[in-house]
C-alpha cells in the first residue's frame, strides 16, 4: 500500500492511466540489478530511484576519477577517489530515501553474478565490454530474467530489451558473437556527454515498462541513435536457433 507521502511523490506518474496505483506498486516491489555505474548507469540508477523502484543493486569495481565527471552525473567532484557504488548510493539516498540500495564494490564472478540475477526482477547492463555483456546475458537467459542492454560511444548509441520469458525472443548473443566487435571504450574513442544521458534514460524507460507491463518494450528490436544527425532507427531482431546461448541445441 502506498502511504500519503508516496502518493504525493509519485502523483505525476500515478495519474497516467497506463501506470495508476498498480504500476507504481509494481515498481515499489521491484528489485533491479544495475551493472556499471558510469555514463549509462548514472541516469539509469537516478531515474529508477526517482520513479520509485523499491530496491537497486549496484555493481561496479571502479573508483570515481576526474575524467568521469564529464558524463557520469551521479558522481560529484567531492567523490573523486571513492568507490563508484558508494558515491552512487549516497546520491540515490538523497534523491529518494525510500529506495533500498545495495552497493557491491566488486567484479562478480560467474556464481556471484548468477546469484544476483536470480534474486532480481530485471537487469540493466550499463557496462562497457563484451566479456561482461556476454556473462550478464548468459545469466539472464539461464534464469529468464529480463535484460535491458545499452551502449554509447562517440556520437552513437543503442538500446535493446532481451526477455527470455518469451519463447521467440532473441538474446544478446543472437545479436553479437565472439569476435564480432572490438571493445570500444570512452577513454579510447571519446563520447559526447549528453549521449550517455539519452541512452541511459531510454534504458530506464524500458526497465520501467517491463516491470509494470506498460506499453511495448524493445523486445526483438534494436534502437539505434546517430547523434550527429539526431536520427533514430529501429532494426528487427530475431532469435537465432544456432545461438550459442539460447539456441535450440543448447537448451
Amino acid at each position: 500500500m502506498l502511504n500519503d507521502d508516496q502518493l504525493l511523490r509519485y502523483s505525476r506518474q500515478i495519474m497516467l492511466p497506463e501506470v495508476d496505483i498498480a504500476g507504481q506498486e509494481a515498481w515499489l516491489r521491484a528489485s533491479v540489478l544495475i551493472i556499471g555505474l558510469g555514463g549509462l548507469g548514472s541516469p539509469v540508477a537516478m531515474y529508477l530511484a526517482a520513479a520509485g523502484v523499491g530496491r537497486l543493486v549496484l555493481v561496479d569495481d571502479d573508483q570515481v576519477e576526474l575524467t568521469n565527471l564529464q558524463r557520469q552525473i551521479i558522481h560529484s567532484t567531492a567523490a573523486i577517489g571513492r568507490a563508484k557504488v558508494e558515491s552512487a548510493k549516497a546520491t540515490i539516498s538523497g534523491l529518494n530515501p525510500d529506495t533500498e540500495v545495495v552497493a557491491i564494490n566488486a567484479r562478480l564472478d560467474e556464481a556471484a553474478l548468477e546469484k544476483q540475477v536470480a534474486e532480481c526482477d530485471l537487469v540493466v547492463d550499463c557496462c562497457d565490454n563484451f566479456t561482461t555483456r556476454f556473462a550478464v546475458n548468459a545469466a539472464c537467459v539461464k534464469h529468464q530474467t529480463p535484460l535491458v542492454s545499452g551502449a554509447a560511444i562517440r556520437l552513437e548509441g543503442q538500446v535493446a530489451v532481451f526477455d527470455s520469458r518469451r519463447e521467440d525472443a532473441p538474446c544478446y548473443r543472437c545479436l553479437y558473437r565472439d569476435g564480432d566487435e572490438e571493445n570500444l571504450t570512452c577513454s579510447e574513442s571519446g563520447v559526447l556527454a549528453p549521449l550517455v544521458g539519452i541512452i541511459g534514460s531510454v534504458q530506464a524507460m524500458e526497465a520501467l515498462k517491463v516491470l509494470a507491463t506498460l506499453g511495448e518494450p524493445l523486445v526483438g528490436r534494436l534502437l539505434l541513435l546517430d547523434g550527429r544527425h539526431m536520427d533514430w532507427r529501429t532494426l528487427k531482431l530475431r532469435r537465432d536457433p544456432e545461438c550459442p546461448c539460447c539456441g535450440d541445441k543448447y537448451n
